[in-house]
């Protein structure tokens, strides 16, 4: 037997207990697992996923976030449709930076209504905002937290002017959540405003006379008027039909007055709202003083009606060298007997006593005529 056959059959004899060993038949044994209750195979190992892909579902993802912006779609876009190598730059390099710049616009767009805690917020977080991560904690934190600073200023405005219904409903906002103070100044407000609007409307039309006026606020009471109706009706409407009722006012004022009563109404009535308000408050009163200064002047003075002129039928004052005394003089006899002459009008004192003198001096006159004619007798 030659050598190489026989170192053949040495190698076949020494491994054939170890094949038997490893034999699905020689391993079945009493230690064996049961038949169905076998180890799973070991999985193959699965070739490396497709970076590309990842890569596409990636920005598929970014580009449909809420704060993507048009451009950062288009350049996603864009990035897929130029490969693998495009999509990978603008993963680890562009987002980023469109992402800044999408953030700056967003947070600029907020200053519109914003109060003065949120812009000056915002010209803050534009001038050193830097990075991604500062520009978005703005815009999801820190812009809430300004814009309930700014609202709770603008109730404590609303706190101070209001009515009793707008004063207890902001009392409430502000005791209450930064939710709460919103949903006031969005709606709780003017719901509020509207309850003390309608106290403010009963008050007019219990102090106003005019009738324009009040029957437009009892139709509006008694129908179902929103806030802004009624706050419309309170800034606008009343003063257009107060308007009203003071031009009707003025009218009757007018009709049968004085020359400058009417002159002022007319004017009024002519001019603005203000200026016919300002009629009825005061002017009416100055026009009627005037036309009042106008008729005590056409008045005679009393007991002037007839000075100047003499009488005709009475006797001349004595001493006055032409017949006529100053004032009036007119006297009638009373009687025949030689008493006083009565007078009238300014002067009758001076009258009487002239008279008196006068009488005096005739009576003395005769009897000196009688005493020369008794000495002209004894003479003879």
């Amino acid at each position: 037997m030659k050598l190489s056959r026989i170192a053949a059959a040495v190698t076949t004899a020494a491994l054939a207990p170890a094949v038997l060993i490893a034999s699905p038949a020689f391993a079945a044994g009493s230690d064996a697992p049961a038949a169905g209750n076998q180890p799973a195979p070991t999985t193959p190992d699965q070739p490396a996923p497709d970076q590309a892909e990842e890569d596409r579902k990636t920005i598929l993802a970014i580009i449909a976030h809420p704060m993507a912006s048009e451009y950062m779609k288009k350049a996603g876009q864009k990035a897929i449709a130029d490969g693998p190598q495009a999509m990978r730059t603008f993963i680890e390099v562009d987002q980023h930076r469109i992402r800044l710049d999408d953030y700056r616009v967003a947070i600029l767009r907020l200053t519109h209504g914003a109060g003065r805690s949120l812009t000056e917020g915002i010209n803050d977080i534009l001038d050193k905002g830097t990075t991604v991560e500062q520009l978005r904690h703005f815009y999801e934190v820190t812009q809430h937290e300004l814009r309930d600073v700014d609202n709770r200023v603008e109730i404590l405005k609303l706190l101070s002017t209001g009515g009793p219904s707008v004063k207890e409903a902001c009392q409430k906002a502000l005791n209450g959540s930064p939710a709460d103070r919103v949903a006031f100044l969005k709606t709780g407000r003017f719901l509020a405003q509207a309850s003390d609007d309608r106290v403010e409307l009963a008050r007019i039309d219990e102090g106003w006379d005019g009738r324009i006026l009040s029957d437009a606020i009892s139709k509006l009471l008694n129908g179902s008027p929103t806030p802004a109706e009624l706050r419309h009706f309170l800034e606008v409407t009343q003063h257009e039909l107060r308007d009203q009722d003071n031009r009707v006012a003025i009218a009757r004022i007018i009709d049968g007055g004085g020359p400058e009563l009417v002159k002022a109404g007319r004017a009024a009535l002519a001019g603005t709202a203000a200026e016919r308000a300002e009629f009825l408050k005061t002017g009416q009163h100055e026009a009627r003083a005037k036309d009042e200064a106008a008729k005590d002047k056409q008045k005679p003075a009393p007991g002037k009606d007839d000075q100047g002129k003499g009488s005709g039928s009475g006797t001349p004052s004595a001493g006055s060298g032409s017949g006529s005394a100053s004032g009036n003089t007119a006297v009638t006899a009373q009687g025949g007997n030689g008493a006083p002459l009565a007078a009238t009008g300014a002067g009758d004192g001076t009258t009487l006593v002239a008279g008196g003198a006068g009488t005096a001096l005739v009576a003395g006159a005769g009897l000196l005529l009688a005493a020369r004619m008794r000495r002209a007798g004894a003479k003879a």
